[in-house]
């Protein structure tokens, strides 16, 4: 068994992870897709807690014509369905997993609880968290900070589309350039959008290693997991 590099993991997801196609709604082969990447890492000895997103469903900042607090209250309820569709795929291969929610709705999930979430990590059980902070105005990525830092995460996996930070975006112009690590500062200086400001400063306040990946790759989540050399490294 390869050697783990990090012990403890904070994972941060995208609700498009989840979404088929057409990038909306919950696509059940795609979650089973993450689910087998996740146990994979699970079964190195990982302790694995997930932060997801509500994308697929909802993006609050986008709707201009209601009011922001409302909002993002319903892309809160977005994350948390995700999270319980990932916990049912994730059981459903034989992993014990638990949702924890910022929102209280103990009929579907654990209330946060950092003690109680520490003590899942420590009993090898995956913990997802959904509804961000519980606060509207904080996207899921300070949710994904702030967390790692509450369990004492040794760094910030953040899985997006592409397989790294670029130095333009890849996808408007093909002769971007892959970044393979950066520190805090060159990453602001350069202006390269890794993740909101409130975040990133978390995780430069508190030197959070954050290692930018693509979930999709075959093998990424170990791979990063175990040090080799993937996505890009933002450290200090």
């Amino acid at each position: 068994m390869a050697e783990l590099k990090y012990r403890r993991v904070l994972l941060k997801l995208g609700g498009e992870s989840l979404a088929g196609e057409h990038r909306v709604g919950v696509d059940p082969a795609r979650v089973t897709s993450v689910a087998e990447r996740v146990i994979e890492a699970h079964r190195l000895g990982v302790q694995l807690a997930i932060v997801m997103g509500g994308g697929n469903f909802w993006r609050g900042g986008d709707i201009a014509s209601m009011d922001r607090a409302t909002a993002d209250y319903i892309g809160m309820l977005g994350t948390v369905m995700n999270a319980l569709a990932l916990q049912e795929a994730i059981e459903r291969l034989g992993v014990p997993t638990r949702v924890q929610t910022a929102i209280e709705m103990r009929e579907v999930a654990e209330p946060y609880i950092r003690r109680r979430a520490m003590a899942h990590l420590d009993g090898n059980r995956i913990v997802i968290f959904g509804a961000g902070t519980g606060n509207p105005f904080f996207t899921t990525d300070t949710a994904g900070a702030l967390r790692a830092m509450e369990i004492g995460a040794e760094a910030f996996l953040k899985a997006t589309k592409v397989d790294g930070a670029y130095t333009e975006d890849p996808e408007k112009n093909p002769r971007a350039q892959r970044i393979d690590r950066l520190t805090y500062l060159e990453a602001l200086n350069r202006g390269l959008r890794i993740m909101d400001a409130t975040a990133f400063s978390l995780c430069m306040d508190h030197n959070l290693p954050i290692i930018v990946f693509r979930l999709e790759d075959p093998g990424s989540l170990v791979r990063v997991l175990t040090g080799e050399p993937v996505g890009t490294l933002v450290a200090a």
